[in-house]
């Protein structure tokens, strides 16, 4: 065949998808209950540049450097700070709101405290993802070791602790398939527990994977945080690396904690219940400074908050010395949210929730982490769902107006259709909604970053300060 007949065969073929492509409605043809697309001409003829992740990345890596370069001016930072993509937002835009929760922190080790953290969130903190990045800064930072709080029996593996437990645990969940138990709003701090009816044992042990930090591999102090039943609970604790066992009975009804600490830290202890209880938590911790407990909730959006007995979150939390409440939700509401009605109604339960915190819990500064972009096939093409900045906005708004600060993933990830690079490039999910493992240790540093950022910010005040 002659070169030009080739050539006007492949002319005719393209003018015919063009025209295709042209003409082909946007909302797709159904054809037997199935809707088909075809991409619009002008997708075609003008494709989206993707973003590269790395570069992206570095940019904003390189500009933070420049910030910790020039601590010596306030006027500086300050602007870096306000015109990253991993910056808070604050209520009043008052960027103190920190402040105290640092000077805590830096006291924490010497006052000898064991200052909590809280990271509620959805199924994008599973395993101790985003949370063990947060946590190795902030122990490295303000001292402190151990993985922090976690429940009595294996509900989600982590990759910072090992558990194995067995009795006559039934458990009990404010979310979760009909199969779960419901217990009238008695779930403890992490929204969910076990109920012990007899004799049950846990065995925690420290994690061997290579992805977990140093510090949550050895465990010196621990509380047992539950809901004592009629009738004494007995409780054995034995140190199984030490040797050292200790028994103790508590008889007083209601929320009770139970404390050990070794003298020198463990690898492997055991926990062994007898009586009938609602079994909150472990608190698995090693030394005085700072704690960060990961604690997921996988497929919620916060609603759980509307469930739960407030008297007794508020005792639990009482005990356990909380700092800083991270709630990180909203993207399994993203898919749902299409319009204002929608829109208001998640508000309310946004609002709710970082209310419910507040009376729970009032000595603790609350940040609000909000959803991730997320991709949806639209016309042929997964980019980001169409409502998504309004939701970032709005939940942006929301938080601020009571009185949380808000920091948004979706503009530390680099913004509109930027979750399809992340994907492209190994850093997202086959669902364009999670990360992988490597995209979440990224998010997780940079929402440290972003706490370091507020930190240098906060020392230069004091010395400005202590100069005058």
């Amino acid at each position: 065949m002659k070169s030009s007949k080739i050539l006007l065969f492949l002319a005719t073929a393209i003018a015919m998808l063009a025209i295709l492509c042209a003409a082909f409605p946007a909302e797709g043809v159904s054809v037997a209950g199935t809707t088909l697309h075809f991409p619009a001409l002008t997708r075609i003829l003008n494709p989206q540049r993707q973003m590269d992740v790395e570069a992206y990345l570095a940019e904003q890596d390189s500009l933070a450097e420049v910030a910790a370069t020039r601590q010596d001016s306030i006027v500086h930072l300050r602007h870096q700070i306000d015109s990253s993509d991993i910056r808070f937002w604050f209520p009043g835009d008052d960027d103190t709101f920190f402040d105290p929760l640092f000077a805590q922190m830096e006291q924490a080790e010497a006052q000898g405290r064991v200052l909590r953290v809280l990271h509620y969130g959805d199924s994008q903190i599973e395993m101790d993802r985003m949370t063990n990045r947060l946590r190795a800064y902030l122990q490295g930072l303000f001292g402190g070791g151990g993985p922090g709080m976690t429940s009595y029996a294996t509900i989600i593996p982590s990759y910072s602790l090992t558990l194995s437990a067995s009795g006559s645990l039934r458990r009990q969940s404010s979310f979760g398939d009909s199969n779960v138990s419901r217990a009238n709003g008695n779930y403890g701090p992490m929204l969910q527990d076990f109920r012990v009816t007899g004799n049950a044992v846990t065995n925690i042990l420290a994690t061997t994977n290579r992805m977990a930090d140093d510090r949550v591999r050895r465990f010196s102090r621990f509380t047992l945080l539950f809901n004592n039943r009629p009738g004494p609970l007995h409780v054995t604790f034995t140190d199984r690396e030490g040797g050292y066992t200790d028994e103790q009975d508590c008889p007083l009804e209601g929320v009770q904690v139970l404390r050990w600490r070794l003298d020198s830290a463990s690898t492997s202890v055991r926990i062994a219940v007898s009586g009938t209880a609602d079994l909150y938590g472990v608190l698995v911790d090693d030394g005085p400074g700072v704690a960060v407990d990961n604690i997921p909730l996988r497929g919620s959006s916060g609603q759980q908050f509307r469930q739960v007995n407030e008297d007794q979150l508020a005792e639990a939390y009482s005990q356990m010395d909380v700092g800083l409440v991270i709630l990180q939700f909203g993207g399994n509401a993203v898919p749902y949210l299409k319009g204002e009605r929608g829109m208001s109604s998640y508000c309310k339960t946004v609002a709710y929730m970082i209310d419910c915190v507040h009376r729970c819990c009032p000595g603790a500064k609350v940040l609000f982490v909000g959803p991730s972009d997320m991709s949806t096939r639209e016309g042929g093409i997964m980019q980001s769902y169409p409502y998504l900045p309004t939701i970032v906005d709005s939940l942006r708004a929301c938080a601020n107006a009571h009185g949380a600060a808000y920091w948004s993933i979706y503009h530390a990830m680099g913004g509109h259709n930027s979750m399809t690079a992340w994907v492209d490039q190994g850093l997202g999910g086959a669902d364009y909604l999670h990360f992988s493992q490597r995209g979440a240790d990224i998010m997780g540093d940079r929402l440290a970053r972003a706490f370091d950022n507020m930190y240098q910010l906060y020392l230069i005040r004091r010395r400005s300060h202590n100069n005058q």
